[in-house]
């Protein structure tokens, strides 16, 4: 019995230790600072958890295999022993301090704001994202791009199923963002796993965290509040580019916002000859 009992124990750990290891029952892979500083601590605390796990389950299946009345064992009668009061009061501080010290360094390190390179000011509405580049002076609105006929089931699901959008957010690569979050009508959440970032954005409040993501790619997010019926219908799309292509998207931007400013102004003054909108100087030097 005690070899079967041995057998099913090992089958266990090895099917835990696999499922730790596929990547698809585990975190993201981490592609910042932060990012890599949670998946550390995940990791720790779970191989800790595993530890106890083993021990304590081990040592009560032994106690029940091996001291059961059918093979003449007689419990023992002790109470109040010292040794065991002082065992079971230290060990779980020693585990709960080897737990504390990396959450509490992690915690701080995402709560640091300072000395941004970038500064992006999200703000959630039902059921999209705004966002507005501090900097540069560059707002946009970033809206579900899935097609209704997948959602509605009338064509297969793409790849990126509602983790697509029409205007993504774009960042530099190896730079400091700084991701300022608040809502316009519920409670919504700025979540992107891969970059380690996970911020509430509430009405009437301004919250900050923050991300230098490590190499170029596409990550993608989601609003993580229950904020209504298209909940789901919120995704976050971070491209991260290299400086120069940053730069010209930025351009991009500004040239886009220019001509959309010049299209919808009321009133706008018109050229005597050719009847074209005459540009504000302000536009025209956007547009340079």
């Amino acid at each position: 019995m005690t070899s079967k009992l041995a057998r099913l124990f090992a089958a266990a750990m090895a099917f835990l230790a696999s499922g730790i290891a596929g990547a698809q029952y585990n975190l993201q892979p981490p592609q910042s600072v932060i990012a890599r500083e949670i998946y550390d601590l995940h990791s720790l605390i779970m191989w800790i958890i595993v530890v106890i796990f083993v021990l304590v389950f081990g040592a009560m299946t032994y106690a029940i295999v091996k001291h059961r009345k059918s093979v003449g064992h007689k419990a023992e009668q002790f109470h109040e022993h010292v040794g065991v009061e002082i065992a079971w009061t230290i060990i779980p501080i020693l585990i709960l301090i080897s737990m504390a010290y990396p959450a509490t360094r992690t915690v701080i390190s995402m709560k640091d704001t300072s000395g941004p390179d970038l500064t992006i000011k999200a703000t959630g509405y039902q059921w999209k994202w705004g966002y507005d580049y501090l900097q540069e002076g560059i707002s946009f609105y970033s809206n579900l791009a899935t097609p209704r006929d997948q959602i509605e089931g009338r064509k297969p699901k793409g790849e990126n199923y509602l983790l697509e959008v029409d205007n993504p957010v774009v960042v530099p690569v190896g730079k400091k963002v700084r991701i300022i979050t608040t809502a316009n009508d519920v409670i919504h959440a700025w979540w992107v796993p891969a970059l380690g970032i996970k911020q509430d954005a509430i009405p009437g409040f301004v919250r900050d965290t923050w991300f230098k993501a490590d190499k170029t790619g596409t990550y993608r997010g989601q609003c993580a509040e229950l904020c209504g019926k298209d909940h789901g219908f919120m995704p976050i799309v971070v491209e991260v580019v290299e400086p120069e292509k940053y730069e010209a998207w930025v351009k991009g931007q500004k040239e886009k916002m220019a001509k959309a400013a010049v299209a919808d102004a009321p009133g706008k003054a018109r050229n005597n000859k050719t009847g074209e909108a005459v540009m504000p100087a302000d536009v025209k030097a956007l547009r340079k």
